[in-house]
């Protein structure tokens, strides 16, 4: 069952905070990376390349974590888990947009010749908000 993000605390997802997203690896053991994040009011969404780590544990395994810590203010955060409900191939507007927000660039830079863009929609189905 998805559970909202708190209105307080939707602002970390407009600013420069990086989430901390944590997969399982095909031997149960975690592994974790930080990541450009937003959200769209009912997911929060990543980006990733076709073919790395996280895109291939996020294939496999659906079920993840991650943490966003205000960069303003350490003591205040999210955390949440939840399921990756959607995979999408292709997706060069949204490494675009998250571009824009995070390094204030149009299109991005990064991108590997013959490389796949993928957003990866995440349902929050537990979270913990907290500041300090």
């Amino acid at each position: 069952m998805a559970t909202k993000i708190p209105n307080e605390f939707r602002d970390l997802f407009e600013k420069k905070a990086f989430a901390h997203l944590a997969t399982v690896m095909n031997d149960g053991s975690p592994q974790v990376t930080p990541v450009w994040c937003d959200y769209d009011g009912t997911h929060v969404r990543i980006n990733s390349a076709k073919g790395r780590i996280k895109d291939k544990n996020m294939r496999r395994n659906r079920q993840v974590a991650l943490s966003i810590q205000d960069p303003e203010n350490p003591y205040r955060f999210i955390a949440l888990r939840g399921q990756v409900v959607e995979i999408t191939d292709n997706t060069d507007d949204h490494i675009n947009a998250l571009a824009k927000k995070y390094i204030n660039q149009d299109k991005y830079p990064y991108k590997q010749p013959n490389e796949v863009r993928v957003t990866y929609k995440i349902r929050p189905d537990h979270v913990l908000a907290w500041a300090r």
